[in-house]
């Protein structure tokens, strides 16, 4: 636990942001983000599925659970932090189906807790990580923040309860939020400095990436009669770099709008099918996966591509890295750092 990097009290400085789940994957490529644009940041994490390894030495590192209050209390004042951007919780969604208490746990009962300590310490904003599983199965794609939410699964239902908690505080409270709705995150950071580094992941690209490096015998392709142009499911995938970014700007228009609270869906606004992603995959390593054509797994839609109009039109947001191939290749390179780690 770190004790050091005490805060800076230059009027000037940019306020310290409390990273929860900042040694996950996405939580430790909003720390570099934010890093990289000067802004100051600590990090909590349990470590259950994140990696100490993933936050910089110079970031300060809080190893606890973002419901212990008391411990919260002391990172808001050893930190000065006025601003949370919060990933921490559980994402699997099979997982959610068999054990649903555990995703009500940890991701609504302790992001209640976490809300309640930011309320208590007059923490301004709060930044929360949500998802596109909160529209269940739509019936259109693309998806705008407006179609209906309808979640399927209970990791879906424990998001959708944040969001609606994070809603009914703002407007009770000095406490403006933007809640962001991630499509299929991939990729990694380009430097080389994180990447997803959890051991059985379900990511698609992670598991074909897995497969040919040898660590996999075949990939699943789960349905391949969707009423999509090969049959096979298509999602919008974006790269978790630019997610990163897309987080650090929604921070600045909350502090720059303190009356207003955002959400926003997190995507490129086009899909590709499992099929896309295999071959893009042989394509960027020169290799042949195997693929297992397997029956549709209950609740997968067709198709689930975001409408980015919303996000594009309220933040300076520029995708830098919209390519399919560039996703996979800095994910690829990752999968070859993490193996010599």
């Amino acid at each position: 636990m770190s004790e050091t990097l005490k805060p800076s009290h230059n009027p000037n400085q940019k306020p310290c942001v409390l990273v929860t789940g900042g040694a996950g994957y996405i939580g430790s490529h909003a720390v570099l983000a934010l890093k990289d644009a000067g802004w100051p940041v600590a990090v909590i994490d349990n470590l259950t599925t994140g990696f100490r390894f993933a936050v910089p030495d110079d970031v300060p590192f809080y190893e606890g659970d973002v419901a212990d209050a008391a411990l919260l209390t002391r990172i808001f004042e050893e930190q000065g932090v006025r601003a949370i951007m919060h990933f921490a919780g559980s994402i699997v969604v099979p997982e959610s189906v068999a054990d649903p208490l555990k995703y009500y746990h940890n991701n609504t009962a302790k992001s209640r807790a976490l809300i309640d300590a930011a309320v208590a310490a007059g923490v301004p904003h709060f930044i929360f990580s949500s998802t596109a599983a909160t529209y269940g199965v739509p019936e259109v794609s693309p998806v705008n923040e407006d179609t209906p939410r309808v979640p399927i699964n209970p990791y879906g239902w424990s998001k959708l309860m944040t969001e609606q908690m994070l809603a009914d505080t703002s407007f009770a409270h000095d406490l403006n939020f933007c809640v962001l709705r991630y499509f299929n995150v991939a990729g990694a950071d380009p430097a080389g400095r994180s990447g997803q580094s959890t051991d059985g992941a379900t990511h698609l690209i992670k598991v074909a990436l897995e497969a040919a490096l040898g660590k996999r015998s075949s990939v699943a392709v789960f349905g391949t009669d969707y009423d999509t142009p090969d049959g096979t499911g298509v999602r919008d995938y974006i790269h978790v770099s630019d997610l990163a970014a897309a987080h650090v700007l929604a921070l600045g228009a909350l502090i720059d709008q303190p009356e207003r609270s955002l959400t926003m869906n997190c995507g490129y606004g086009r899909g590709f099918s499992v099929l896309d992603v295999l071959d893009a995959v042989d394509r960027v390593t020169n290799l042949t996966i195997e693929r297992s054509m397997e029956p549709r797994r209950a609740g997968d839609p067709g198709s689930l591509i975001s409408d980015p109009s919303r996000i594009r039109s309220t933040i300076p947001w520029e995708p830098k890295h919209d390519d399919l191939d560039t996703i996979i290749a800095h994910a690829l390179q990752w999968e070859r750092i993490l193996a010599e780690k």
